[in-house]
Parts: structure tokens; C-alpha cells; sequence
């Protein structure tokens, strides 16, 4: 079976960016696919999805699709989808249009539905 030659132009899979436990970035992050940030980050990151874990630090402004979020983000973030994990601790201004938020997620600021 031969499949159609639209098939054969879509751009490769996205990819899945790791900022490891002991990395420290200060400036902007922009990737395709996913970012987890396991470290510290100062500065914008511009993603399709990003994961924060349980150690992980934000602190700038973060625009992605998908927000997932275990460790704690300080500035503003605009995202379609935010799952705020049990351990997340936000400071932040959030525009989205879908929210879950576990019990035990510390929350500081405003949010902003979007239609969408």
C-alpha cells in the first residue's frame, strides 16, 4: 500500500529537551516539541509542551500549549492546557483556556480564561 506523498513533507517529530537537575539557565528557551525542566531556568521559554518536575524552577514567562507543573514557576504563563501537580507552587499571571489543579498546589495570582 503506498501512502500519499503529503505524507513525506510533514516535518519530522518534534523532539523532548531535558534541563537536567544540576543545569542553571539564565536567557530564553524556544523549542518545537517538549521541554522538562528538572533544573533552573531564568528567562522566556517558548514550547510546545513543557513539563516542570518536582525539583524544576521557572522564573520568567513561559507561552506553550501544554503546562505541566510539579515543581514551582515565578512570572506569567499563557498556555492552551495547565495541569497544576500536587507539589506545584506558582507566583504567576495565567492566560489558558483548560485548568486541573490537584489539592495541595499553591497558587499566587490571577487567571485569565481564554475562549478557545
Amino acid at each position: 500500500m503506498t501512502q500519499p506523498a503529503e505524507s513525506y513533507r510533514s516535518a519530522p517529530p518534534a523532539g523532548r529537551s531535558v534541563i537536567a537537575q544540576d543545569v542553571r539557565i539564565k536567557g530564553d528557551l524556544g523549542a518545537d516539541g517538549t521541554v522538562e525542566v528538572m533544573g533552573e531556568v531564568e528567562g522566556k521559554i517558548n514550547a510546545r509542551t513543557l513539563v516542570v518536575g518536582a525539583e524544576g524552577r521557572v522564573k520568567g514567562s513561559v507561552t506553550a500549549d501544554t503546562v505541566d507543573l510539579r515543581g514551582s514557576v515565578e512570572g506569567k504563563i499563557t498556555c492552551i492546557s495547565l495541569t497544576l501537580r500536587s507539589a506545584a507552587q506558582v507566583k504567576a499571571d495565567i492566560v489558558y483556556t483548560t485548568v486541573a489543579i490537584e489539592s495541595g498546589a499553591t497558587i499566587e495570582g490571577r487567571f485569565i480564561r481564554t475562549k478557545g
